[in-house]
């Protein structure tokens, strides 16, 4: 997660750091092949691999191998590279992303060189610098490498032969995206040798996209209208902004989601659907009916609803049907007028009245009395309404949404609510899935709402330790969205100034265990990961290495920084 502080340097220091090459790599600076190993963790019984706040995928290159050549086959061999190509620019600006917020004080170099790592631990090909060289303060940037035993070369010559072309496009992309993310410009790889074309091994060069005599020859493939529109809308992703804060060609060209008024965010494929339906049924004037648990965001999607419908300037106005008492919800719905009853000194308007030409949101809808839900269905079928008390007849022009987490068919069956009201409201219905089953938008909510309460509270909080991410990733949630706001807002209160939120800060309450994975370590072999050790563990650990920190490290299966930070904690170092 991003750190909500920032490292002072002077410009001078700066530069000295900036201007650097292949030959300044510490070997023992984070992050090393250990750290980015230890960040990849499996959760067996969850089905999900996770590369620190990311989800990942385990697959066959051979399944990826027949995408592929069904791409070049359906949109042709310039359109698919151009697709693959964008797809991996954005796979490398991500992966950029996630080293910055992870390790944001690691040595610039060892930053760089983290890109062909991640790439090498996913198997995707085996990188050798030739050279490397680069000054962010200038925007200098050199890079040659061989690239051995590519698998997008193993797939397309499998499918396609030795041709005369090279075909590591998507990898193409992923270094091109990771280098221009770091450096805030525009970076293009070339492959000047490939296997594909009958190479020994791949070779490829990087360098700004001004000093390659014909850059048109390669940013064309970075412009969505190179490939297949309706690729395009599907596939086309945005990449992180660069450090420097100036946008990338590439990252223009991206198409980037519409910038809405509210706060939803997710990418998982179920907010992807529920997303969509608002988006199908927002300029008509349709009912709609969310279902699902408490905590999901119900009201936050009707709030975006009425946001990208035609009554965005109109009220957008919310009831908790639970909350109002039964002798109250229809002077509350369709008001009062003066002496109605004792009390009602004067005439008001109700929630239908004040919503008109808006949106009128019944939150848990299945609370309403028998009599209550008879009302609304009257003023559902007539767009009219009558206040307590009053004789005349008042038209709305107002968009009911309701909503509920109870199945409202079971309702209906269980003589608790009205069918006729049930179809009159499940017009469009929207099912919003719980918290653990779109776990992939986790860390996006975790940032917005780290970020939102570090600045609510005036507070600076470095992030997320890894134990805190993992808890998180594997955690049920019975609260759902949010249960996970609050956890987030706890630990931003309890974490001290500059320090990471860990699992301690967020469940004070006996809520979970310690989260339970494996992780790969450098031999390859997947181990349990289990709690963090206690202090006397640590203590054990250091006297057995002889306060060899990182020799401790390795005995516990943690990284040396992961035990540094863990003995200051503990007030061992």
């Amino acid at each position: 997660m991003p750190s909500t502080t920032a490292k002072r340097v002077s410009l001078a220091e700066l530069q000295r750091r900036s201007s650097r090459s292949s030959r300044d790599i510490d070997e023992g600076a984070t992050p090393t092949l250990r750290d980015l190993a230890e960040a990849l963790s499996f959760s067996p019984d969850d089905g999900r691999i996770w590369l620190n706040d990311q989800r990942m995928v385990l697959w066959r290159s051979s399944t990826f191998g027949s995408l592929r050549a069904e791409l070049i086959a359906r949109l042709g061999q310039e359109q698919a590279r151009s697709l693959l190509t964008r797809v991996g620019y954005a796979a490398g600006a991500r992966d950029a992303e996630l080293v910055r917020r992870t390790w944001p004080d690691s040595d610039p170099v060892n930053a760089f060189h983290a890109g062909p790592q991640m790439h090498k631990l996913g198997g995707i090909v085996r990188p050798e610098a030739i050279a490397f060289e680069f000054d962010i303060a200038r925007g200098s940037f050199h890079a040659d490498f061989w690239w051995h035993d590519s698998s997008e070369d193993d797939e397309h010559i499998a499918a396609f032969g030795i041709g005369t072309e090279p075909a590591c496009w998507m990898q193409i992309g992923y270094a091109s995206g990771y280098a221009s993310a770091f450096m805030g410009k525009f970076i293009v790889y070339r492959e000047i040798e490939c296997r594909a074309t009958g190479a020994r091994a791949c070779r490829l060069i990087g360098r700004p996209a001004e000093e390659w005599e014909d850059p048109e020859l390669d940013q064309h493939y970075f412009a969505p209208g190179h490939s297949a529109a309706g690729m395009r809308r599907s596939l086309a992703a945005p990449a992180p902004a660069p450090a420097a804060g100036a946008a990338t060609k590439p990252e223009a060209a991206l198409a980037a989601p519409a910038a809405g008024p509210s706060a939803l965010l997710g990418i998982s494929s179920s907010f992807s659907a529920a997303r969509h339906l608002i988006e199908r049924v927002a300029p008509t004037p349709a009912t709609v009916l969310f279902s699902g648990p408490s905590g999901a965001g119900k009201e936050l999607f009707a709030q975006t609803l009425h946001a990208i419908s035609p009554r965005a300037g109109a009220p957008f106005i919310a009831v908790n049907c639970a909350a109002i008492p039964d002798t109250l919800i229809e002077a509350e719905l369709f008001g009062v007028e003066k002496g109605a009853f004792t009390g009602a000194s004067s005439s008001r308007a109700g929630r239908f009245e004040r919503a008109q030409g808006g949106t009128l949101f019944l939150d848990e809808i299945a609370s309403l009395s028998f009599f209550a839900q008879g009302k609304l269905l009257r003023a559902l079928q007539e767009r009219r309404i009558e206040r307590v008390g009053g004789s005349r007849e008042i038209v709305v022009d107002v968009r009911v949404v309701a909503a509920t987490n109870v199945d409202l068919r079971a309702e209906v069956r269980a003589g608790r609510f009205r069918e006729d009201l049930f179809f009159r409201l499940n017009v469009f219905p929207i099912a919003l899935p719980p918290l653990k089953e779109r776990r992939d938008d986790i860390p996006l909510l975790m940032e917005a709402f780290l970020r939102r309460y570090g600045e609510q509270y005036g507070r600076r909080v470095a992030g997320f330790t890894p134990r805190a991410v993992q808890a998180l990733l594997q955690y049920d949630f019975p609260g759902n969205v949010r249960e996970l706001q609050n956890l987030i807002e706890r630990g931003v209160i309890m974490a001290g100034p500059d320090e990471p939120i860990d699992v301690v800060h967020l469940f004070r309450g006996g809520e979970i265990e310690a989260p339970q994975g494996l992780s790969p370590g450098l031999d390859g072999r997947l181990t349990e990961l289990g709690p963090a050790p206690d202090a006397e563990r640590y203590r054990d650990a250091l006297v057995a290495a002889r306060y060899n920190i990182a020799a401790a490290a390795r005995r516990l299966g943690l990284s040396r920084a992961q035990l540094a930070y863990r003995l200051k904690r503990q007030g061992l170092l």
